[in-house]
């Protein structure tokens, strides 16, 4: 298949390594960000610097954006200098960002407007994941579009899922990041109990990354639980942040989501204590501190 012009927008921790992982494959790609020292990097392997998202949609057969939330998808998608204002009739807008249901489905009716073929494809895996295009990759929106783009969405992911023609991939990346961010509270919360019992903190991991419920989650996180550092592969201010999307997500619908609701306010009171920053599975500090142990040990 004929490799398409891609347009790039968002240059941030996961923006950066997807594209660089394209522009190795052999892509032609057309890159913005708001931070200039981002594009000057993608400049030097290669890329063509556009001075808006208009810009970047003008000229590229299939636009992509990774951002960070709804304001910024509103600004870029629907904008006056935004990609549906700059796209042409026939192209496709993949947006891979994490953000609501809600916003999506007014992208994609601006969309449909316009003739645009607009894939939703947020993405689950760590900013090495997408450096080692091994990403997760969840799709959903018109089919042809999805088929036109496998080939590029296999560069940046090890594995791809279509999920339907809406905005399927929304809810399922919400509904993975709840099961997620849980996991954390819940991993926090046996740790403490255990190492009130007596238990050593390394060998109790070890033996739970062994035991029927281990995870590739927790096989993930085993030697930053051990060493305790927190040094963030996903952030609790992200982790917040998907989790409020949740939140809001399930008020529209009417579900109540007791357990989301509840490790929200433990990733707010991490922020509240400064370590909005931590890797979220540093929930295991503060069950720590909520337990009167000392966090070192």
């Amino acid at each position: 298949m004929e490799k398409k012009d891609i347009g790039w927008i968002g240059l941030g921790k996961m923006g950066n390594p997807m594209s660089r992982n394209l522009l190795k494959a052999g892509y032609s790609l057309s890159v913005y960000d708001i931070q200039e020292g981002a594009v000057k990097k993608l400049a030097e392997r290669g890329a063509t610097v556009a001075e808006s998202a208009v810009a970047v949609a003008r000229g590229a057969k299939v636009t992509i954006s990774m951002i960070p939330d709804d304001k910024a998808l509103e600004d870029v998608a629907l904008g006056e200098n935004g990609v549906l204002a700059g796209a042409a009739p026939g192209s496709i807008y993949i947006d891979m960002s994490t953000v609501s249901p809600a916003l999506s489905s007014r992208v994609a009716e601006a969309a449909a407007g316009k003739h645009i073929k607009y894939l939703r494809a947020p993405v689950s895996g760590s900013t090495e994941s997408a450096g080692a295009g091994a990403l997760t990759i969840l799709a959903s929106g018109p089919r042809e579009a999805f088929e036109e783009c496998k080939d590029i969405f296999k560069v940046m992911g090890q594995k791809v899922f279509y999920t339907g023609e809406g905005d399927e991939a929304r809810y399922l990346k919400l509904l993975i990041n709840i099961m997620v961010g849980i996991t954390s509270a819940m991993t926090a919360e046996a740790l403490v109990l255990g190492k009130k019992g007596g238990l050593d903190w390394e060998k109790m991991i070890d033996i739970i990354n062994g035991s029927v419920v281990t995870s590739p989650l927790i096989g993930f996180k085993v030697q930053l639980l051990k060493e305790q550092k927190f040094t963030p592969a996903f952030t609790v201010d992200q982790m917040t942040k998907d989790f409020d999307l949740a939140l809001e997500t399930g008020r529209a619908l009417n579900i109540p989501l007791l357990l989301t609701s509840l490790t929200r306010e433990l990733y707010g009171i991490m922020k509240a204590t400064g370590r909005g920053g931590f890797d979220y599975f540093g929930l295991a500090a503060l069950a720590k501190e909520m337990a009167g142990l000392n966090t070192g040990t």
